[in-house]
């Protein structure tokens, strides 16, 4: 790429002719023949129709020409999309009103044809422009202002006018063709508008303290064009380009004022007031997070005295009281069994809430303390509301699910914000919830709800042992049980691959960041030579937990082996696993001996490297009683090799101590075994004595 540039002045003609070759072959106007071709309905392995595959990889090619000449490739593709938009913005003079109809006045079959071909076209170049939005921030913005600031500005004046006069909602000549051309230029020019959200996060952070007229306008403008489209009235696709530019400017850009347009509080009016018709679930998400994100996210630029939080809190709270309205009431039926509820209509108000607070949880958890703050004593009674109600539908695998989603998720981003005492008491009521009979009832369908159930409750369990301090610590022995007595002996004889994965995640992580719940002494001292030998506490529960990774390594899953291999490397390299006595002493050796068994069956070929560089650190912890007592005793358990053979084998493993050495040195010892096991299976029987 380097060369490149130094010989782009020599290449300049050569590329912007490629540019405007590859505009032309996207466009129906100059292609219609070979792109009518193309399927636009059937989906591939990446859910992408054959015609969106050929015009991302055409997309691909323009964006790489702007990376190299931006101004050229910009001067060449902006006066072709004024084109096309001079045609689109010219529909409002043939819409016809009759009554309560409106329709577009062109008929004629050519009219009609040429303008499918001039409405694909600019949804083409709307995507172009689109992607070309990264090129116009960072160290360029003032350099390029203007022609980013002419985009801007046509694509706020292009969803204004779809908006306005609502060209999804009109009767045309060919319905089946021209409406799906309109909507998706309609679309297009709101998702062109919300890549270009950084530019104007931007164009905000540089006007802040100066005359911010031109900043408000197209934000003003941007969210009158958004705002009429926040309605269960219009087409999906159209919806959730609006809501998705609405969540942009609410989480990128985020702007003081935003909150205070007439435009955005019609929206607070129709989400807060109005439940009966609800917008589908998606939109009703994305909304219900710009609205919420607007409250709690830091305004950009300002200081903490001037972020309004006290108002901005109540405001939140109100936001997610109405949300919440239907979900709060089901507190009085908690200690209800669940046929008395009405367990549908109980059902639907869980379902239609949970995963819009999970996502306004999942939208902040990354943010600022007080962001989180404000948002969890937002959502303080739905939490206990949602605790009280677990115990009722323990039974109801998809209810529990999404309930179980929800508190992950809390657990994720909100867990010091919940305080210890309180979420204590949601990890007593799982434990005490989740019985043997339970799990094993959800776990042995495997795929089901009852599965992803204990998969979440395993998750939850591993953001609690990597909690740093004491406050967790008393429920390290219950959750080491519930592991080692309740879950894998469900799992340890069944594939499970999910549960068996999210268990061991599990345990690794009990070990990792509770080591000195196991072993006392600090890493330093316990490899220093000559020093006492680590004191070591629960002993039975860290022999059970190594034994099941022993286990794992005998089973067919090599994704559950990989897992497990990576998790033993890493315990040794972060606490010399290895080294330590009791593994040293008892399960050391019975390690190799699996891993190289591995080795011999062939079954697990994909990870031959990772598998030979654990058995060179396990056995570098003692290279001297490897050579002198594990490898003899395990030539001489070899089935299927005779006393020669075993000799052979054991002069050609050199005592090598190095890691290349040691891997080749391994690799060839199980090639020859193969091999004479190979040989010997296929002489007559009595010829070799074994």
């Amino acid at each position: 790429m380097r060369v490149l540039q130094y010989r782009i002045p020599q290449y300049k003609d050569a590329l912007v002719l490629l540019l405007r070759e590859v505009l032309n072959r996207i466009q129906f106007r100059y292609n219609q023949a070979q792109l009518e071709e193309l399927d636009d309905e059937t989906l591939d392995d990446d859910q992408q129709t054959e015609w969106q595959r050929y015009l991302r990889q055409s997309l691909e090619v323009v964006v790489k020409v702007m990376e190299l000449l931006p101004s050229h490739a910009f001067a060449t593709l902006f006066p072709v999309l004024q084109e096309d938009l001079d045609v689109y913005l010219g529909l409002q003079q043939f819409i016809v009103t009759s009554g309560t109809s409106r329709r577009l006045n062109i008929t004629a079959e050519n009219d009609c044809r040429r303008l499918h071909c001039a409405l694909r076209d600019l949804s083409s170049l709307l995507q172009a422009v689109g992607r070309l939005a990264g090129y116009f921030i960072g160290d360029v913005f003032a350099a390029r202002f203007n022609d980013a600031l002419a985009v801007v500005e046509r694509l706020v004046e292009v969803t204004c006018y779809g908006s306005q006069i609502s060209l999804y909602d009109l009767e045309t000549a060919v319905p089946s063709v021209l409406k799906p051309d309109l909507i998706d230029v309609h679309a297009q020019s709101l998702a062109a508008l919300q890549a270009y959200s950084h530019w104007l996060a931007q164009f905000y952070s540089e006007v802040q303290r100066q005359n911010q007229s031109r900043f408000i306008s197209l934000v003003t403008s941007t969210m009158d064009a958004t705002a009429p489209l926040i309605t269960a009235k219009v087409p999906e696709k159209l919806l959730l380009s609006a809501c998705h530019l609405m969540v942009s400017m609410a989480t990128t850009v985020r702007p003081v004022f935003l909150v205070t347009l007439p435009a955005v509080q019609n929206i607070f009016n129709l989400i807060t007031e109005s439940q009966t018709r609800r917008l589908p679930q998606e939109a009703h998400m994305l909304v219900c997070r710009a609205l919420s994100n607007m409250l709690l996210l830091p305004w950009s630029n300002l200081p903490e005295s001037e972020q309004q939080w006290q108002t901005r809190s109540s405001s939140h709270a109100s936001l997610l009281a109405a949300l919440t309205r239907h979900y709060r009431l089901l507190r009085g039926t908690a200690n209800q069994p669940p046929h008395r509820l009405g367990l549908e209509d109980t059902k639907a108000v869980l379902h239609q809430t949970l995963p819009v607070l999970r996502d306004i949880v999942d939208s902040i958890s990354g943010e600022s303390t007080k962001s989180r703050q404000i948002c969890y004593q937002s959502l303080q009674e739905s939490v206990q509301v949602s605790l009280g109600l677990f115990p009722v539908f323990i039974q109801q695998p998809d209810v529990t699910d999404e309930m179980l989603s929800f508190f992950l998720t809390l657990f994720q981003g909100l867990r010091v914000q919940m305080g210890v005492p309180f979420t204590g008491q949601i990890i007593h009521t799982f434990l005490s919830m989740f019985t043997r009979e339970q799990l094993a009832a959800s776990i042995l369908q495997e795929g089901s709800a009852g599965c992803r159930v204990v998969e979440k409750f395993l998750k939850i369990l591993q953001v609690v042992v990597q909690e740093p301090g004491q406050a967790f610590k008393p429920f390290l022995p219950s959750i080491i049980a519930l592991c080692m007595e309740q879950v894998y002996p469900i799992v340890a004889e069944r594939s499970s691959p999910d549960v068996k994965a999210e268990m061991f995640e599990l345990l690794y992580q009990v070990l990792h960041h509770n080591w000195r719940y196991f072993f006392k002494t600090s890493v330093l001292a316990s490899v220093q030579r000559g020093s006492a030998e680590e004191a070591m506490e629960n002993e039975a529960q860290f022999s059970a937990a190594m034994q099941a990774f022993g286990q794992s390594f005998l089973q067919p899953d090599i994704h559950i082996f990989k897992q497990n291999l990576s998790y033993l490397e890493s315990l040794n390299s972060k606490h010399k696993l290895y080294h330590r006595k009791l593994f040293r002493t008892s399960m050391l050796f019975h390690f190799i001996n699996v891993l190289l068994q591995v080795l011999l069956h062939k079954s697990h070929d994909l990870l031959q490297e990772e598998i030979a560089l654990a058995v060179y650190n396990m056995a570098s912890v003692d290279f001297d009683a490897f050579y002198s007592a594990f490898m003899p005793e395990f030539l001489n358990g070899c089935q299927g090799v005779d006393a020669n053979q075993r000799a052979v084998l054991g002069r050609n493993f050199k005592l090598e101590r190095d890691l290349p050495s040691f891997t080749q040195s391994v690799h060839r010892l199980v090639n020859d075994l193969r091999y004479y096991r190979l040989c010997n299976s296929s002489l007559p029987t009595g010829t070799v004595k074994l």
